[in-house]
């Protein structure tokens, strides 16, 4: 191996200890004093790679090696270092910790590319905090939404106040955007977060395309009254016609046996919460997602046909706010090639296989081509504190996307 295994490691469990919850778990949330000491832990490890570091407006942390040519466009690497409230150790934390190595490994070897790399930890790829994810990454190319900064988390601090905590300044996000073709590729490790590679006994992935999300706020209104005596058949009540339309999502979903479509509610809250009131509101989100775009939109207008006939049925208003949407995106063949060929050189038998989740690399995928490398992931656990890659399917991961950088760079 190239890479050196046991540094990986040490970083890895060094990293594992910001935000630790319980034995396995992490809870780093985006924006916050752990971040931020991750950041600091990240951004020494990239200083000793030979990379300048800053973070940028938007909370990104950014290392640069730089190139012969910093007149062409930036090779980029990287994932995000924040994790789900009740997450795991290797989420987002592989693809940054596996690029620096990649880094350091270059570095030692004496290896200045013609053309600058980047590794970049992006913020708030989860979106939990803010609900709305892929901040930083959507962020650096200028495709933020009207209104993102008045988001406010559970304790009503806003999107813009925790960047000013965070030492950003949200007046100067023009400065830390980047020009259109500016960056020559992206590439992103990343443990797979679903069973494939688990099942097939296969530790490296191809990865094909990331499916497209949709994801909606739905706040369904009704009558609040008595639990004990307002009778049943007059009764406008949302939780009932929430838990309609949550059965719909899986119905929907399930149409096709065996297709990757997937569709969920997971997060609800109910008004005023009393267990003697019928609920006056109930706030929930559905995020839908498929690789088949007309598949998707055949299903997105059959549950906006449920949810209207639903509410119908139970006297309910409602009012649907769309969060996040995005078309499938699908890596670019010739990437996906020095990935097969990297693999067959390491004699691996990597299949390929698509990504339900989605990453930093949606976002880039508007900007530039990209590519995936995913690592097997025990039982297909991932957003739990069980979530487990061992050491050294993660540094064969790393020691694949070496050489797709070297591949890469010689091919100018």
């Amino acid at each position: 191996m190239k890479i050196n295994a046991s540094r990986l490691q040490q970083h890895f469990e060094a990293m594992s200890l910001i935000g630790k919850i319980g034995e396995t778990g992490t809870c780093r949330p985006t924006m916050t004093t752990l971040e931020k000491e991750a950041f600091t832990l990240a951004g020494g490890w990239m200083k000793e790679a030979g990379m300048s570091v800053r973070i940028d407006d938007f909370g990104n942390l950014i290392g640069r090696l730089e190139g012969r040519n910093p007149a062409l466009p930036v090779l980029m690497m990287g994932s995000h270092l924040d994790s789900q409230p009740y997450g795991g150790r290797f989420d987002g934390v592989a693809g940054v910790l596996c690029a620096i190595e990649v880094m350091t490994t270059m570095t030692e070897n004496g290896i200045q590319p013609e053309r600058s790399i980047e590794v970049i930890s992006f913020a708030d790829e989860e979106g939990w905090r803010f609900n709305k994810g892929l901040f930083g990454s959507r962020g650096i190319l200028g495709k933020l939404e009207e209104g993102e900064l008045n988001r406010t988390d559970k304790d009503g601090i806003t999107r813009r106040q925790a960047l000013l905590d965070f030492g950003c300044d949200p007046t100067r996000f023009t400065e830390s955007e980047y020009k259109p073709g500016s960056i020559h590729c992206f590439l992103e490790l990343h443990i797979e977060q679903g069973p494939v590679l688990d099942m097939a006994a296969k530790p490296i992935g191809v990865v094909t395309g990331i499916s497209g999300p949709i994801w909606w706020t739905v706040r369904l209104k009704g009558m609040a009254g008595h639990t004990g005596s307002v009778p049943m058949p007059i009764r406008k009540d949302p939780m009932v016609g929430a838990a309609e339309i949550i059965m719909a999502v899986n119905e929907i979903a399930n149409q096709v046996p065996g297709a990757p479509t997937v569709g969920s509610v997971a997060t609800i809250q109910v008004f005023p919460a009393s267990r003697n009131i019928i609920p006056e509101s109930c706030t929930f989100t559905i995020d839908l997602r498929d690789i088949d775009l007309e598949r998707r939109n055949r299903y997105e207008k059959q549950l906006l046909d449920r949810i209207d006939a639903i509410c119908k049925k139970h006297s309910l208003t409602y009012e649907i706010s769309e969060d996040t949407r995005s078309d499938p995106r699908y890596c670019a063949d010739w990437i996906k090639d020095l990935i097969r060929t990297e693999c067959k050189n390491l004699n691996l038998d990597a299949p390929e296989l698509m990504s339900g989740p989605f990453h930093d690399a949606l976002a880039l995928s508007y900007a530039c081509d990209y590519g995936m490398i995913f690592v097997r992931c025990k039982d297909g656990i991932s957003h739990n504190p069980l979530e487990y890659s061992s050491y050294e399917d993660l540094a064969l991961g790393t020691e694949v996307l070496y050489g797709t950088v070297q591949g890469v760079l010689k091919r100018g």
